[in-house]
């Protein structure tokens, strides 16, 4: 116990400087370290696997939907980045930009991608021409760079890897539809498997993506209060296809132009699963993305056997799990300090106690909850509680989501709540840009988007006090 108090004393205590609190626990759990080169993250052998869990998973979703995947130049030729004004203005202050080839000077500066619709459109002007060759539903799992002034690991660096899907469609119908059926991937995605609760909406004029026509968004609240936007699509229009010139012959053998969407989610949000289930011991994480699911401790190792039948359970149960067994000369109380920083959603342990009884001992990390069971159904012991660690997990974070949600219906309620009471505020909103742009400046809160789940809470505006349009989710954001 001594050694795994001094362990956990490592870690800056959440309610003390949750700042500190997150860079101690992705440094000691091993998730990642910092490079050389400024705001960029060297993402470590476990970090990467919570990652790659992501992607497979993910990646079966798309394809099952009939997305493929590709990959576009890391470059993009400045005139092709100006070709639509709207969303090079948004991304100029967030651009690097390639100016020499070894020691001659380019002709044209090149940008690092920050994100890929022009490269994509300029790509499809090539390859579509009748309504047979749509829809086009592309995919591609890169890294992009943003020259951000200020960065965290996992939520806010440089470099990151994300996945950006592009499609194309005959009709705004058929696209807006595939933009809210990503939206719902996603939401089902962190739901379903990461067990993050997610608020699912649309973001306001002045908080949607650069060069969309409409953003959606999924919004989750961390530990602290503050809102993290885990997840985006956008409809574009057609406006990306005029400006590249990209036409098809329709069933009529008319002319048109075909309608765009984008989405992506990238490696924020594994700060989201950090920030949202983490304690002040480490890591939790949800087993469906957990690199090692189970982890079995053997109990007085040095005693015959105790190994040996640790070793004949590991080769039973990775059927059902990924699963680790430490037979290191390390104490049991390290080990258990040791996988609880790193969020091992369970551990077993085996003595020689529980082999005369032919059981061990299952303790979830969600909880500590400790429970002997016999090693007859450990196969479907080992499931049922990794099921109960995630129902666990999503239920703790929702009820802590409900329990930080606020409604207010002044704007003197507004800033008093913003100020004493860390989370989501719920408030209506008449529609006018100045009236958002005054909660920001009078609350420090920005609007995280229009729930699709639509309420009326009070029929005016939460800032002016005119006729309300709309209930609107608004907080403080990482």
């Amino acid at each position: 116990m001594a050694e795994n108090k001094k362990m956990v004393e490592d870690i800056t205590s959440r309610d003390v400087d949750f700042a500190k609190w997150y860079t101690d626990v992705v440094k000691k759990a091993e998730m990642v370290d910092y490079a050389s080169t400024k705001g960029c993250m060297i993402i470590r052998p476990y970090g990467y696997a919570i990652w790659e869990n992501i992607q497979k998973i993910l990646d079966g979703k798309f394809k099952e939907l009939g997305h493929e995947n590709v990959m576009m130049p890391m470059f993009i030729p400045e005139s092709l980045l100006q070709k639509e004004k709207d969303h090079v203005e948004g991304f100029a202050p967030e651009v690097a930009w390639v100016t020499h080839g070894g020691e001659e000077k380019l002709g044209e500066r090149l940008c690092v991608r920050p994100t890929s619709e022009t490269l994509f459109c300029d790509h499809y002007k090539d390859i579509i021409h009748s309504h047979r060759d749509l829809p086009k539903l592309y995919n591609q799992w890169c890294s992009v760079v943003r020259w951000e002034k200020t960065t965290r690991p996992f939520l806010r660096t440089t470099e990151f890897l994300w996945q950006e899907g592009h499609t194309m469609h005959e009709t705004a119908e058929e696209a807006m539809a595939e933009t809210e059926q990503m939206l719902n991937v996603y939401a089902d995605f962190c739901e379903q498997y990461l067990a993050i609760p997610v608020v699912r909406g649309k973001k306001t004029d002045k908080e949607k993506f650069a060069g969309a026509e409409a953003t959606y968004t999924i919004e989750a609240m961390m530990h602290d209060g503050k809102a993290l936007q885990s997840g985006t699509s956008h409809y574009f229009g057609d406006g990306f296809s005029r400006a590249f010139g990209i036409q098809y012959s329709d069933r009529e053998n008319k002319l048109q132009y075909p309608h765009q969407t984008s989405w992506g989610m990238s490696t924020r949000i594994i700060g989201a699963i950090i920030m949202t289930h983490g304690d002040d011991n480490g890591l939790v994480l949800p087993p469906a993305v957990a690199p090692i699911q189970v982890i079995i401790v053997p109990i007085a190792a040095h005693k015959g056997g105790v190994n040996e039948k640790a070793q004949e359970i590991e080769q039973r149960i990775k059927k059902v799990c990924r699963v680790k067994t430490d037979v290191s000369n390390q104490s049991p109380g390290w080990k258990f300090a040791e996988y609880e920083m790193k969020g091992v959603p369970l551990r077993l342990e085996i003595g020689p106690r529980d082999i005369e009884n032919n059981s061990c001992v299952l303790v979830r990390r969600d909880n500590g909850e400790k429970t002997v069971v016999s090693l007859d159904n450990i196969e479907a012991e080992i499931e049922a509680k990794l099921k109960a660690v995630h129902d666990g997990m999503f239920e703790s974070a929702l009820k802590r989501r409900e329990q930080m949600t606020y409604d207010v219906h002044t704007m003197d309620e507004m800033i008093d709540t913003a100020e004493n009471k860390p989370g989501l505020v719920r408030a209506m909103w008449c529609g006018d840009p100045e009236c958002e742009a005054a909660v920001k400046e009078k609350a420090g809160l920005t609007s995280r988007c229009m729930p699709f789940a639509q309420e009326e809470i009070d029929g005016k505006c939460v800032c002016c006090g005119k006729p309300a349009k709309t209930l609107v989710y608004w907080g403080k954001q990482y």
